[in-house]
């Protein structure tokens, strides 16, 4: 038998609440963006969505008229 030098785990809530406080020490030191930053990077997103979603719409359409120029001539 092993002789039990080791100390004993902790409970689950006493771990728990470790880590706990190791997140919010950890986001104490997060260098948040401003207002202005997250307003900018929105837009950029939004603008990159809304180029993809019109390039997409376009070659759908353009898809779907090809087959149905296909469909009707045979």
């Amino acid at each position: 038998m092993k002789a039990k030098t080791a100390a004993k785990k902790p409970n689950i809530f006493v771990r728990m609440g470790r880590k706990l406080r190791e997140v919010f020490s950890e986001l104490k030191k997060v260098t948040w963006p401003s207002f202005g930053k997250v307003l900018k990077a929105t837009g950029v997103v939004i603008v990159v969505i809304v180029s993809f979603l019109i390039v997409f719409t376009a070659i759908n359409f353009g898809l779907s008229e090809l087959l149905g120029l296909i469909t009707n001539i045979a």
